[in-house]
């Protein structure tokens, strides 16, 4: 009897640890760099909301802070106003349910266009907060552009996933993560796909 009650209390702490392990994907990384790579990394550039993105959206704040400083470690020197350069910064993000299809839903989305073709998404006013055992799938996007327009400079997409029970389900975390992974190394070989831990 007390070896069939120990082989029980094993069995629960197996599957309550199975229940609190988290997940944390690489991040998969692809670049594309335009045909003026000398001057990429340096000089004034300001960092904006994509084309559709609500400016005043908090989570794509918090992205576009994190790509400042990448940028800003790279040798640009980050301003408010009016700059040569200007790097546009988009988001997406989608719960995973196991066991459910899903689709994208985009929060502080937008509208972009580049090698990577359009996108369209749209805030929605729903609960995004995530259980335990779903996955938080984000995607970060950045296009640097000649602020007088025309073809693109460069441009990034960098996404990864993460279970809720992780640390990088935070926005904040995910977005030093995301950010960090698609500048290393910048502005890395055009065309490219990686994936970094």
């Amino acid at each position: 009897m007390r070896t069939l009650l120990n082989l029980s209390a094993v069995a629960s702490a197996l599957l309550l640890a199975g229940c609190t392990t988290s997940y944390v994907s690489p991040v998969e990384i692809t670049r594309f760099t335009g045909d003026q790579p000398q001057v990429l990394g340096s000089g004034p550039i300001s960092v904006r909301a994509g084309p559709g993105a609500p400016p005043d959206s908090l989570e794509l704040n918090v992205f576009r802070d994190a790509v400042a400083r990448q940028l800003q470690g790279l040798g640009y020197v980050i301003i408010s106003g009016e700059a040569p350069q200007v790097a546009e910064v988009t988001i997406d993000r989608f719960v995973e349910q196991p066991g459910y299809n899903n689709s994208p839903v985009s929060v502080g989305g937008g509208v972009a266009g580049g090698s990577y073709g359009s996108s369209a998404g749209v805030g929605v006013g729903i609960d995004l907060t995530p259980r335990p055992s779903e996955r938080v799938h984000r995607e970060l996007r950045v296009m640097i552009n000649p602020a007088e327009g025309g073809t693109a400079l460069w441009e990034g997409r960098a996404r990864f996933a993460a279970s809720a029970n992780s640390g990088f389900a935070d926005t904040q975390a995910a977005a030093t993560k995301l950010a960090a992974a698609l500048f290393g190394g910048f502005p890395g070989q055009s065309g490219e796909t990686i994936e970094v831990r």
